[in-house]
């Protein structure tokens, strides 16, 4: 089994701010470092996305993918890799968990990559968890500054 990599971050904000912001998958190039584009390409009876096509340009790293999600009532997202140009696998979750009365959000994001070109473990976690530190620090700013009307 792939091992994966795993932080949380508390966010002044409810949880139904904090995945406002994280649904909202079109204002993605505004708050993340690495997204360019973001394309909901369907979504379930809810309105919510299941497969969203994101182009990504982390300086030497360019890919562009296409995620399949699933939504756990309001408290967690996860999603899944449908295809890609460099990765293998590519699974991914936040899970919300409300704080101090649901005044605030403890968000976990959980990543395991599996990339097409051979690179040792430490390094691909290493990279993982710079990912993953990145999202959350961009989604605490993004949501705490006004989160998905912010613009």
């Amino acid at each position: 089994m792939a091992e994966h990599t795993r932080s949380s971050i508390t966010i002044d904000a409810t949880p139904a701010e904090v995945m406002a912001v994280i649904a909202d998958f079109g204002r993605y190039p505004e708050w993340t470092g690495e997204v360019r584009e973001a394309e909901v390409l369907g979504t379930d009876a809810q309105g919510r996305a299941e497969q969203v096509r994101l182009v990504l340009d982390a300086g030497a790293i360019k890919d562009e993918h296409t995620l399949a999600y699933a939504w756990s009532d309001t408290d967690e997202v996860s999603w899944s890799l449908v295809k890609s140009q460099l990765l293998r696998s590519l699974d991914g979750s936040y899970r919300l968990v409300p704080v101090d009365g649901g005044k605030h959000t403890e968000v976990t994001y959980q990543l395991t990559v599996d990339v097409k070109i051979p690179m040792l473990g430490t390094i691909k976690r290493k990279a993982e968890k710079v990912i993953i530190e990145r999202a959350l620090d961009g989604l605490k700013k993004r949501v705490e500054l006004g989160g998905a009307t912010a613009g």
